[in-house]
């Protein structure tokens, strides 16, 4: 999230066309298809100067901007590599690859750049915010802390400052401190809807008739369609705080629908993609394959839908002295993508693959780790919840990895992330039948993957890990093979730094009540309900999905 902010405040279209406006006609005309999104009349300026051009350092940052926008992440690191051999001193270059490793987990190396922009521009606003926001990503707290409060003492009045340094202390447990910067950024902007947003975030606040008040005004005020966003998700949680809660779905539903009329979302996609995965991973493939993959039993996989209890897991499992957390990474995805995954022929190249290949795919991912890991604990946590469409090929490249798949009833999962805004993606989850569809999904792979390797994935039912805490803790612990710790069932008192949402939650004792904290707004979930089908009443069970 405080990278996303980043990325708002520079404003990198915008800065296109500063860097461009009145220098060149033609590439202002670039830097205005850009900003509009118009990609195709960008292509041709861009592509007609640099053929005339090769060495213009605009046009290949230009033409990089573009490239990102169609997620070419490569090239774009390749021209904007060419642009700083040509012209060292262009800030805005290493600012876009600073970003762009951050972006494929190369953290290290994106410091060391805006380190060298800071050494010649030391009050560098940019660089520093994303300084601050790249040092938090890998846990270096104490210096993303005194950057942030560098920043603050130079721009008191910047809402997203404040609300960054808010998430940096809450994600290290200062909750207190947190919450009072959160309120700073309401101070200091009392109608942006994200800085309300991220107060209800922390899901320890409860709000007042004063607060409401506020935020209905900002929401009657000429505001962005993100803003209104922002401000319906909080009001929702607010209205829920003061017991309304047929107002407090209603704001929770404006927002959902407001958000999704700017995405671009096909549930057929991931259905189509759980269909060809389950055809393509059979028994046999894993049998043929047997050995093949990185050997390292390292990795601890917690994946499943989000909102289901993976946090509670991870703070479990991080509280024995052998397991190191991390944090929700998306470094599996990264390494899909180097596998072609976007492109045609995906599972033909993939059945190609020698065991070596498979084994070289498995060290690149715990060598994108390896920047995360700082305890020496001999295994380590990835909570990513979307890896659950990743499970078999996880096997195929880390066969000795343990897989952790957390689920949770699929009424209040699915309740508990419509009313949840996510800082970027999960897209599935602004539509009750949208997130129906997903679920459902998800259920039809794990189910696929128990038959094709079974035992394979241990599962965790939330509703289990509440009612009977300790024989499930010891139950995970034997699967991860290591000692029961009395600890893991002291999670709370665990002081490590929790990036999710649940943060504030899995700080304190289980409240086993919060389980069925959607059953009050059950009546408004019947799309929900539709598109779950058998599943829903199957539950915990698995019903028999017809074969792909």
């Amino acid at each position: 999230r405080a990278l996303e902010r980043v990325e708002q405040t520079s404003n990198p279209r915008g800065e296109l066309r500063t860097v461009v406006r009145g220098a060149d006609p033609l590439l202002e005309r670039a830097a205005s298809a850009l900003a509009g999104g118009d990609l195709e009349t960008a292509e041709i300026i861009l592509r007609k100067r640099l053929l005339e051009r090769p060495a213009d350092v605009v046009a290949l940052w230009m033409m990089a901007q573009f490239a990102i926008a169609l997620t070419f992440t490569k090239e774009a690191e390749s021209l904007l590599r060419l642009a700083i051999e040509i012209r060292p001193d262009f800030t805005p270059v290493r600012i876009e690859l600073a970003k762009t490793l951050e972006r494929r987990g190369a953290v290290s190396e994106a410091l060391d750049l805006l380190d060298e922009v800071l050494g010649r521009e030391p009050d560098h606003y940019l660089a520093k915010s994303l300084k601050a926001a790249n040092l938090s990503r890998v846990g270096r707290f104490d210096e993303c802390l005194a950057l942030y409060e560098d920043l603050l003492a130079h721009h008191p009045e910047a809402p997203g400052l404040w609300t960054s340094y808010g998430h940096a202390m809450k994600t290290m447990g200062r909750s207190d401190e947190g919450v009072n910067a959160m309120r700073r950024a309401v101070e200091v902007a009392p109608w942006d809807g994200e800085a309300w947003w991220n107060v209800a975030d922390l899901k320890t606040t409860r709000f007042t008739q004063q607060d409401v008040e506020l935020m209905l005004e900002g929401l009657n005020r000429d505001s962005s369609d993100k803003n209104r966003v922002n401000l319906h998700f909080a009001l929702g949680k607010a209205f829920e705080d003061l017991g309304d809660r047929e107002k407090a779905f209603s704001h929770y539903f404006q927002g959902n629908q407001l958000r999704r009329q700017s995405l671009d979302y096909d549930p057929d996609e991931v259905s189509d993609e759980v269909s060809d995965s389950s055809r393509f991973f059979t028994k046999a493939f894993f049998e043929e394959r047997r050995g093949f993959g990185s050997p390292s039993p390292e990795p601890i996989f917690i994946l499943g839908m989000t909102r289901a209890g993976s946090t509670l897991v991870e703070q479990i499992l991080s509280s024995h002295s052998a397991i190191e957390g991390t944090k929700e990474l998306d470094y599996i995805w990264l390494v899909v993508r180097e596998m072609g995954r976007m492109a045609p022929g995906y599972y033909r190249r993939l059945a190609a693959l020698s065991g070596e290949q498979l084994r070289a795919f498995g060290e690149q991912y715990l060598g994108l780790m390896r920047s995360h890991r700082h305890e020496g604990r001999p295994f380590f946590i990835d909570k990513m919840p979307n890896n659950w469409l990743h499970a078999p090929l996880i096997h195929l490249i880390l066969p000795n990895a343990k897989i952790i798949d957390v689920r949770r009833h699929p009424l209040a999962c699915g309740f508990s992330n419509f009313r949840q805004h996510f800082a970027t993606g999960q897209q599935f989850t602004y539509d009750l039948n949208w997130f129906g569809r997903f679920y459902s999904d998800y259920v039809r792979l794990m189910a696929h993957v128990d038959e094709a390797l079974p035992g394979r994935v241990h599962r965790v039912f939330y509703e289990r890990l509440v009612s009977d805490t300790e024989a499930e803790v010891r139950n995970l612990l034997d699967y991860v093979g290591v000692p029961f710790e009395q600890s893991c069932l002291r999670f709370y008192e665990t002081d490590r730094a929790i990036y999710t949402p649940s943060s504030e939650q899995v700080r304190r004792p289980m409240d086993p009540g919060k389980k069925d904290d959607w059953r009050p707004f059950e009546q408004w979930l019947d799309p929900l309900k539709e598109a779950l089908g058998p599943v829903l009443g199957a539950y915990p069970n698995v019903p028999d999905f017809e074969s792909d």
